[in-house]
């Protein structure tokens, strides 16, 4: 898995909780809420694991960021 070692705003992204508001999955380019900096911003997102699909709804953790506004995520709960 891919991680931000630059620290700053990556660093407080990687490992964040966040809820699927547009489906993520190949060949999709889904959006996450992810609760950051006392808010919730949006931000692009793709799954962490080829071939994994995300639903609408689904609490998911953000396993990398690629500035300024993607993420890669995986279900939080399996």
């Amino acid at each position: 898995m891919r991680r931000d070692g630059r620290g700053g705003r990556g660093a407080s992204v990687v490992g964040a909780l966040g809820r699927v508001t547009g489906t993520v999955g190949p060949g999709l380019v889904g959006e996450v809420m992810v609760r950051v900096r006392g808010g919730a911003e949006a931000f692009l997102a793709h799954p962490a694991e080829p071939g994994e699909r995300i639903e609408r709804g689904t609490v998911v953790v953000v396993v990398d960021y690629q500035p300024p506004r993607t993420v890669y995520v995986t279900s939080a709960y399996g």
